[in-house]
């Protein structure tokens, strides 16, 4: 272990000139440390003047010190300029703006790219490297088309700060699993990622072109495209936007309504795609892994299908949702839980007799499906083309929609 060096002070300055005075007076002095106790009294005998001196020459000496540490961790770590170290507030971000749609048209023949990127885990304020990017993910999208092309790398992250290395490892196997070092997969390096995502995009002239992402990921999402278009010296990116906001803005545009950002949120937070065919990159999908950065972008096109496509008129097709998704709109799936623990335990008790009294055909087939099909104290009944399934519980009786209620919300 390395020796913890004394701090450069005024009497740390006195106490080297006085080194070779010691030693010729026979003190067993070898370093500077050695000489401090035997300068003390000679120290408090100085002149204001004198220490000034040595006051000054420990300041100056400071500064140049901090300046040669600077200096060696720049070029160690380049951090570009325009980065922070500092989460930044939600109000540094730009708002979605006001898009001119002149009619419904254009707003279903409109083209939106929605984007993601993971991290290895993210790293302390106080770390220069807040993120270590290694999978991205984007997705080309209108209502009208649905997911018309999609854009996948692996990317070859940055070395993990010192003594952070098992906190990027494990962050990284509670999500994405990606490993830090190993993959056996190839990876992209920094400069090819983003040429290839701004050919990607392909602006066209006039036409400036948004990312779309979560408002939660938007910190993580914007610290590392800044940190990947400083590498290859590329200024201008496309400007990053919650996806909320657009959604609030789609829906405000047909009826004059604002949604609430919070529910909107709460209904791109879904999990039904997250096994879906087609959704995950092919590593993802082949481990059964569900944290994707481009199934992430996937499932808001998804969402924006299924709640929006219905409200403008869209005819839904295997681009807008997977195929076994793409009729969840026509039927519902309600169940509705019922509490007695009584009750149920005697039900239960009853039904484990076995002189218990013949039950009519209804009753048994009752009976048959809540056994076979579902999980204990849940009882499942057909009702013309609707599900009811009636959980035994405990006081509250509730009633839970599916997300098939979701295109109805938008109509009413």
């Amino acid at each position: 272990m390395a020796q913890r060096r004394a701090p450069l002070t005024a009497f740390y300055l006195y106490a080297q000139d006085q080194l070779p005075e010691l030693r010729r007076r026979g003190l067993p002095v070898v370093r500077v440390v050695d000489a401090l106790p035997y300068c003390s009294q000679a120290w408090a005998s100085l002149t204001k003047e004198e220490k000034m001196t040595y006051r000054e020459k420990a300041r100056k000496k400071k500064e140049r010190s901090q300046e040669t540490v600077k200096e060696t961790r720049d070029l160690a770590h380049p951090v570009p300029a325009c980065l922070s170290t500092e989460m930044p507030s939600v109000d540094s971000f730009p708002d979605a703006p006001a898009m001119s749609w002149k009619n419904d048209e254009a707003v279903i023949a409109n083209i939106f790219y929605f984007l993601d990127i993971y991290s290895h885990g993210e790293l302390p304020p106080k770390c220069e490297q807040r993120f270590l990017p290694c999978e991205i993910g984007c997705v080309k999208y209108s209502m009208q088309h649905g997911i018309m092309a999609d854009f996948h790398h692996f990317i070859s992250p940055e070395v993990p700060p010192l003594g952070f290395q098992y906190q990027c490892q494990t962050a990284s196997d509670a999500t994405h699993k990606i490993p830090v070092s190993g993959f056996h997969l190839p990876r992209t390096h920094y400069a090819v990622v983003i040429q290839e995502l701004l050919e990607f995009v392909q602006p066209t002239s006039g036409v400036r072109r948004h990312f779309y992402c979560r408002s939660t990921d938007r910190f993580r999402i914007s610290w590392c495209l800044s940190r990947m278009a400083s590498v290859t010296g590329i200024k201008s990116l496309p400007e990053l936007l919650a996806v909320e906001d657009l959604v609030i803005e789609l829906y405000q545009k047909k009826y004059q309504k604002e949604l609430s950002k919070t529910w909107v949120c709460k209904e791109l937070n879904v999990f039904m795609w997250d096994f879906c065919s087609n959704t995950r990159c092919k590593w993802h999908e082949e481990n059964e892994i569900p944290f994707c950065a481009l199934a992430s972008c996937k499932k808001i096109a998804y969402c924006i299908s299924k709640c929006l496509g219905s409200v403008y008129g869209v005819s839904l097709t295997a681009a807008h949702l997977p195929l076994q998704d793409s009729d969840y709109g026509k039927s519902t799936n309600t169940k509705m839980v019922i509490v007695d623990a009584g009750r149920f335990q005697k039900t239960k008790a009853e039904a484990s007799q076995c002189d218990r009294p013949l039950a009519s055909s209804s009753q048994d087939q009752e009976l048959s499906l809540s056994n076979c099909y579902s999980p204990c104290g849940v009882k499942t009944s057909l009702y013309g083309t609707s599900t009811v399934r009636t959980m035994r519980g405990r006081g509250v009786t509730r009633l839970l929609r599916s997300e098939s209620d979701l295109s109805r919300y938008f109509t009413s």
